[in-house]
């Protein structure tokens, strides 16, 4: 039997607008300015509870990928804010550029991520963090050091996914602080399947958010998520060079302390988009039920899926995301 058909459907594969949602109220910030500077101001917005050591959980890409967070932006930030910070990862549970520490070092080498300390947290083991009011996990394994940090910037390229639909915060540290082989195989496969991927849609959705309430439960107050919306193709940073070509338009970046509301706020704004320009992103979320990450995180207790969109370009202005980005134009690559 096909794993994914034995789950109940959860609406994953239909979205939910704003006016349908219920609950408390969040506060997420906006900017439209995708550089250094614009990076920077917006984490400036949420760093008030970053203390500590500071860790960085960063997608740094296979070699040569073309769509990641660009270098320089993430130099400046850390130069500025972050002086003592460190990107951390996790290997990767597929065979590539990041499958063994050995590989992972080289490609941050050949990418460019040189420039401050990398700490790929499951090289020397793991740690398991307890997974509170799961249903499929009580515990996630994690790389063993994300217990060495006080504090933890989820810093994320949004884009689409080709299992997840699409990857904001919560995929960002759901997939990518489980480690390598426990954690991750916890998450995609059934367990004695030689099918290393024989979890899909609502069930995959669902175990990903759990794995990511591990690490924000573990954090609390201490953890903190900023979006990029830009350069978002359809595929995840995790194909490379291989990623589909971009065809959604550039949106800007979106910041807040609750990793849900900023999650739906970049679905909402790629949702605002005009018809010819959503129609990629949008198809390859609802295909992949992936907006069951954004229903199941709101059960769980993890944020809130209404928010106020602050607009730090105009004095911090309240803003809906259809005003967002009704000057944005049409993809180019740059």
């Amino acid at each position: 039997m096909d794993h994914k058909k034995i789950v109940p459907g959860k609406g994953g594969e239909h979205y939910v607008p704003y006016n349908e949602r219920t609950g408390e109220v969040s506060t997420v910030y906006f900017t439209r300015d995708l550089s250094p500077a614009g990076l920077q101001k917006l984490y400036e917005h949420v760093n008030q509870n970053m203390t500590g050591k500071i860790g960085i959980k960063l997608h740094t890409g296979e070699k040569h990928g073309p769509n990641i967070i660009p270098r320089p932006w993430v130099e400046n930030l850390i130069k500025n804010d972050i002086p003592d910070g460190t990107i951390v990862e996790t290997n990767t549970y597929y065979e590539g550029d990041r499958y063994t520490t050995e590989q992972h070092r080289e490609t941050l080498k050949v990418n460019g991520w040189t420039f401050c300390p990398v700490d790929i947290m499951d090289e020397e083991g793991t740690v398991d963090l307890p997974v509170k009011g799961g249903k499929w996990f009580d515990h996630m394994t994690m790389g063993g050091h994300i217990v060495n940090y006080g504090s933890l910037l989820v810093l994320t390229h949004f884009k689409g996914h080709t299992m997840g639909g699409f990857g904001g915060s919560n995929k960002n540290i759901g997939i990518g602080c489980a480690d390598g082989s426990i954690g991750k195989g916890m998450i995609h496969t059934v367990k004695g399947s030689d099918n290393l991927w024989s979890i899909a849609e609502e069930e995959l959705m669902e175990r990903i958010t759990e794995s990511s309430k591990a690490t924000v439960d573990h954090f609390g107050k201490n953890i903190t998520f900023i979006n990029c919306l830009r350069n978002m193709s359809v595929s995840c940073d995790c194909e490379g060079v291989g990623a589909e070509p971009v065809v959604t338009p550039n949106i800007g970046i979106v910041a807040s302390t609750d990793i849900l509301a900023v999650d739906q706020a970049s679905v909402d704004l790629v949702f605002a988009l005009k018809d010819d320009d959503k129609k990629a992103l949008c198809e390859r979320m609802t295909t992949r039920h992936g907006l069951r990450q954004l229903s199941y995180m709101k059960e769980i207790g993890m944020g809130n899926d209404l928010y106020h969109l602050i607009d730090i370009d105009h004095e911090d202005t309240e803003i809906s995301p259809a005003e967002a980005v009704k000057d944005v134009v049409p993809f180019t690559a740059e």
